[in-house]
């Protein structure tokens, strides 16, 4: 089940940039798009889970929904839809992929956690197969905004890693807590304040919604990128550790260059395989520890040894 969902988690975000891109491109409002899509998927999922009984209304009123919501959702995604503006959803992408790295900078440099150094060499790995893969492809027009846009992907990834680090007091203080109702209230939370930051700095007619490839976006984004994707994704983070889901950003590329090749004729050089190759080589270095305790189970007659990635990242821990 946990391949699953990751297989299932890779496939999703893999297409989400590119979704996000036609959106704007088409004329989508940003902020008020990204919020919609977040408040509306968490609204759903905490219904739901409420009427089952799995989700309390008090969970809405704690500060740490907000705070978690405020890093992961909007601090994330107020930069990447604002970025996609001016960058190519590829790049995005290129950018995206920085979390896994800045999650292991961030736990050594202020939790004190010791990562270890497989782990770190394999964040560069993966990283460069990234850039392996997209750069080759882009035609890079270097003005301001192209370069601002660029900061902006990346000062939304330092916010992701420090939300899914918070994430750890989360998971101790909500433990009983369903990880679908805990992802539903940060989402709701991260809308919000989206829809806040676009009072003030749009200008929105509902009439974009008129449009195919608006509302298209809108949908796709809502329903299967935020609804099923992430909460697969927060499934994923509570039965694993907070490293591992994440490095779906060191697939995505790869997803949008196979989509690209079979529907846009795009090309497919040696380069782009080199990328691929790369990029499985770091995914797997970065997760060696956690791997190792998923494909080699210990017997249950025997002591259960932590590799140092369970040491260095928490075994359950929910964004």
């Amino acid at each position: 089940m946990i391949m699953l969902a990751y297989s299932l988690v890779c496939l999703i975000f893999g297409t989400t940039f590119l979704a996000i891109k036609i959106g704007v491109d088409a004329g989508t409002p940003p902020f008020f798009s990204a919020g919609l899509r977040f408040f509306v998927a968490g609204a759903v999922l905490f219904l739901f889970m409420a009427c089952k009984g799995k989700a309390s209304f008090r969970l809405l009123l704690r500060k740490e929904m907000l705070f978690t919501g405020a890093a992961l959702t909007f601090g994330t995604f107020s930069a990447l839809y604002w970025a996609e503006q001016y960058v190519s959803s590829g790049l995005a992408a290129v950018l995206s992929a920085t979390g896994p790295m800045m999650i292991l900078l961030m736990q050594t440099a202020f939790l004190r956690q010791k990562a270890p150094s497989y782990s770190l060499i394999g964040c560069i790995i993966g990283f460069t197969g990234v850039l392996l893969l997209v750069l080759p492809s882009l035609a890079i027009d270097v003005s301001p905004l192209w370069i601002i846009g660029c900061a902006v992907v990346l000062i939304g990834e330092v916010c992701y890693a420090a939300g899914a680090i918070y994430s750890k007091k989360v998971t101790r203080t909500f433990s009983g807590e369903s990880p679908v109702a805990l992802n539903a209230a940060q989402m709701m939370y991260g809308g919000a304040l989206l829809f806040l930051l676009s009072l003030f700095t749009e200008n929105v007619h509902p009439g974009f919604l008129l449009s195919f490839q608006t509302a298209g976006s809108l949908l796709y984004l809502t329903v299967v990128g935020s609804m099923v994707g992430h909460t697969l994704f927060y499934w994923l983070v509570a039965k694993t550790n907070p490293v591992f889901p994440s490095t779906w950003l060191y697939i995505s590329p790869p997803i949008a260059v196979g989509v690209g090749f079979l529907f846009y004729g795009e090309a497919v050089t040696w380069i782009t395989l080199l990328g691929v190759f790369t990029i499985i080589t770091g995914t797997v270095l970065v997760n060696a520890g956690a791997l190792k305790q998923l494909l080699f189970k210990p017997k249950q007659n025997a002591p259960v040894m932590q590799s140092p990635a369970a040491e260095a990242y928490p075994q359950k821990q929910i964004l």
